[in-house]
């Protein structure tokens, strides 16, 4: 299982950016995904989770309305599209996946947010 994350940067709040996630090793279109954050001296907190199709996406509350998840399966790529940043979005963004009851992480991508 490989997870590969891009798209992070320096953006100025009330901005926009989008993530990507590309996976390989497994049969992506089996299996939910999750987007996960870890902001400096803070615990790594769940910020979205979508189902198998697409069909259906949870988002934690602080960001709920402002980050939308997709995913592609033709291309084995989840997104997380974030818009209105705040500096209080600044972290690491790792996408995840547990496949047969294994978690498996990529390294990250970090955004920071600030004028």
């Amino acid at each position: 299982v490989q997870l590969v994350e891009s798209g992070g940067g320096l953006v100025q709040p009330g901005g926009s950016l989008r993530l990507s996630c590309a996976a390989s090793g497994f049969t992506f279109s089996s299996y939910a995904m999750r987007w996960y954050r870890q902001a400096p001296g803070k615990d790594r907190e769940l910020v979205a989770e979508i189902t198998r199709a697409g069909g259906s996406r949870n988002y934690a509350d602080s960001v709920k309305g402002r980050f939308t998840m997709s995913r592609d399966n033709a291309k084995n790529t989840v997104y997380l599209q974030m818009n209105s940043l705040k500096p209080e979005d600044t972290a690491v963004y790792y996408c995840a996946v547990s496949v047969y009851g294994m978690d498996y992480w990529g390294k990250g991508t970090l955004v920071t947010v600030s004028s």
